[in-house]
């Protein structure tokens, strides 16, 4: 196969990727606290070619390695008192099936059993590993360091966590992050401010996904027309060589 076809279709492989992580970020700008994942491209070379000269070595476009935007969403009032919002990096810590969880959606609600949980029902963790108990309905008030107060008693302190290397995090669902990997580095949330009845939207721009899917498709549709002009060249140099052979 001729040095254009193969960059060709490499890059045809590496925009379906692309759209693939497109088409999933703009099915989540409407998750509280969703985090857009974006890619880097890069060129790959076969390694026994990696010293040739010949200038038809082909070079192949693909993606490299996906990473997580962990940019901040805008935070939007509600006024529902167990809405909460982290202003600044960090995450709610949450018992998941398996494990903790972490996460920036804050759109928590009180179970039948007056345990604050998230919409999935993963109870929230307090600073001493317990979750919030309520013992009434009256509403609970949370002030930015994350303590928790209602009718005057305190009920603890949500357990917000950061980390060093978020990029070694790994998303569970749309909303969720594991902390498999000890590089990530978790500790204490410093910088992190808990906003009452407010949560943090999608970073995932509807917008800017859309132009950027309508950049790839029509990018997709040249790579195809370069494929098509590498087989037609293909397929004439062959009748060439058989006239003259003929």
């Amino acid at each position: 196969m001729d040095p254009l076809t193969v960059t060709a279709a490499s890059g045809l492989q590496a925009h379906m990727d692309s759209l693939d992580m497109q088409a999933n970020n703009l099915a989540n700008t409407s998750t509280g606290g969703y985090k857009a994942d974006r890619e880097f491209y890069t060129t790959y070379i076969a390694p026994e070619l990696a010293d040739s000269n010949d200038p038809m070595t082909s070079i192949a476009p693909m993606v490299s390695e996906p990473w997580i935007d962990f940019k901040q969403g805008l935070l939007q009032t509600t006024g529902n008192p167990t809405d909460l919002a982290i202003n600044g990096s960090g995450f709610f810590s949450v018992n998941g099936p398996s494990g903790t969880l972490y996460t920036r959606n804050g759109s928590f609600q009180l179970s039948p059993t007056g345990e604050l949980v998230t919409s999935e029902g993963y109870p929230v963790r307090l600073t001493n590993g317990q979750t919030l108990q309520l013992q009434s309905t009256d509403p609970v008030q949370v002030n930015p360091q994350g303590e928790i107060s209602q009718d005057g008693s305190d009920l603890g302190q949500l357990e917000l966590v950061d980390f060093e290397k978020p990029q070694q995090l790994t998303k569970m669902g749309a909303a969720y992050f594991s902390a498999a990997n000890p590089q990530a580095g978790a500790g204490p949330a410093a910088n992190a401010q808990v906003n009452q009845g407010k949560l943090e939207a999608s970073n995932a721009g509807g917008a800017q996904g859309s132009v950027r899917i309508v950049s790839l498709l029509r990018q997709f549709d040249m790579l195809q027309k370069a494929i098509k002009i590498g087989s037609e060249m293909n397929r004439e140099a062959i009748e060439q060589v058989a006239k003259v052979g003929s």
